[in-house]
């Protein structure tokens, strides 16, 4: 298929190409994806200054939505009816099309093609269709980076998606520039990050920020665990296991059957669920592989010569509030991959435990909560990344671990879905009862209650009562 076929077949270009009358061009990834091959979905239209919110509205009618993108450059999105599809519509930089392939980032996408003439060769100022047949990111100019810091965020990101090497004069530019990668708005960082961790090749990707030395500009935590050694159980310093957490989870995605058994499409479809800021389920769990050992450097220390990291868990939940809010993330990403890194360690503790009693089930539920089977599925990750010399990371001790996350699974996800279980009275009603007042002790009381029913030792209004007597009985003894 053409590349003009490919675009034609495009429902945003071709919504664009139906519904704009005046002289406009296709730029950047969606001329780039269809020379690759690739599916092309959204598109990036350039127009003349003064137009872009007309032709935007244009592209969206029959109900689709428009909205300003950037004041500062013009640009406008229009968004189809049914969300499949969107364009970006932004004036031409520097007053001609020429002007404006030069100011942009990578020769890949200073390509462009007339939108009235899409069967016509493509307008290619700076060689990109050829560094695409080498498999090479270039960037257009000198000032790439220095136009716009975000770049090298970008550059790691599109060259991991599209398997291409960074070229080395592109990588030296992109080093000299690295101090700034952290000066572009935090929501444009977060929307980065979403992508990197999000793509189909996350780990090239965090390989590729760090060899642009950009990681400190995006995520400085993960950027500090470089040489921060560990204790016997661990083969890598830190910031080499926590990639080795994010390439287990990798394999765990891509065989859920293995990894866990008759969960795997409720898992499968949990981990689909939107969580965020643009990021799903999924792609948090990916995020907190990254993030839930960036407590350790904090609180290393020694013992009888034994390295250890006392306390990083809930230190790391503190510093992922404190990242995270910096990149503007919402209070629901943060709090989610808060859960994972606070509660990353539980499971571990009660390998040495199976079988595992319904109350301590219950006790592991009622802790990590809504983030129950993220994070059950993030210890095994991370159980698998471990593979020193030490006891914890015997291979007996990892198939263990493994064998309990099954086990686990089916309960967390029923947890994640409903909630605590359901009491058979209320607690007004087992107030009166009790002949107590409402408050502190009737709290302990009913949480006493719930891991009782889970647990299967009351299961009725009547067993409710005399548990809870008993209950109050036995504190009142204390």
């Amino acid at each position: 298929m053409s590349v003009a076929a490919r675009l034609h077949e495009a429902p945003a270009v071709r919504a664009a190409s139906e519904r704009v009358a005046e002289q406009a061009w296709i730029v950047g990834g969606a001329v780039r994806d269809a020379v690759l091959g690739l599916p092309v979905v959204d598109a990036d239209l350039a127009v003349r200054p003064g137009r872009e919110e007309a032709i935007a509205r244009a592209i969206a009618r029959d109900g689709g939505a428009v909205f300003p993108l950037s004041h500062e450059f013009g640009s406008w999105r229009a968004i189809a009816a049914d969300r499949n599809w969107h364009v970006d519509v932004s004036a031409l930089r520097g007053g001609d099309l020429a002007e404006d392939l030069a100011l942009r980032d990578f020769t890949i996408n200073a390509v462009a093609l007339p939108l009235g003439e899409l069967d016509s060769d493509p307008i290619d100022p700076f060689g990109g269709l050829g560094d695409l047949e080498r498999k090479l990111l270039r960037a257009v100019s000198e000032r790439a980076f220095a136009d716009d810091p975000l770049r090298l965020l970008r550059a790691a990101r599109i060259a991991a998606a599209l398997g291409l090497e960074i070229d080395s004069k592109t990588v030296e530019r992109g080093r000299a520039a690295a101090p700034r990668a952290a000066e572009p708005a935090g929501e444009r960082r977060l929307a980065e990050l979403r992508l990197l961790v999000g793509g189909p090749d996350p780990l090239r990707a965090f390989e590729l920020l760090d060899g642009l030395g950009a990681t400190a500009g995006l995520m400085p935590e993960l950027d500090a665990l470089h040489g921060v050694e560990q204790n016997p159980n661990h083969h890598l310093d830190v910031h080499g296991h926590t990639i080795e957490v994010l390439r287990q989870l990798l394999v765990i995605e891509a065989d859920l059957d293995e990894y866990v058994g008759v969960s795997a499409d409720r898992l499968r479809e949990l981990l689909a669920q939107p969580l965020g800021d643009g990021f799903s389920r999924g792609e948090g769990l990916r995020l907190g592989a990254l993030m839930h050992d960036i407590g350790k450097p904090a609180t290393k220390g020694e013992h009888a010569g034994y390295v250890t990291f006392i306390g990083h868990d809930s230190v790391g939940a503190d510093m992922v509030a404190g990242s995270l809010a910096r990149l503007k993330a919402g209070r629901a990403l943060i709090r989610h991959v808060e859960g994972l890194t606070r509660h990353h360690l539980h499971l571990g503790f009660m390998v040495h435990e199976r079988p595992v009693s319904r109350r301590r089930l219950y006790e592991y539920l009622a802790r990590c909560g809504d983030v129950a089977p993220d994070v059950t599925v993030l210890t095994a990750a991370d159980r698998m990344s471990a593979r020193g010399s030490g006891a914890v990371a015997a291979p007996e001790m990892i198939a263990a671990h493994l064998e309990l996350v099954r086990e686990v699974l089916p309960a967390a996800l029923d947890w994640q879905r409903d909630g605590p279980p359901a009491l058979p009275i209320r607690g007004d009603e087992l107030a009166d009862e009790l002949g107590i007042e409402t408050g502190p002790r009737l709290g302990e009381i009913l949480a006493e209650l719930r891991a009782a029913v889970f647990a299967g030792e009351v299961a009725d209004r009547r067993s409710a009562v005399e548990h809870a007597r008993g209950t109050l009985a036995a504190r009142s003894r204390e």
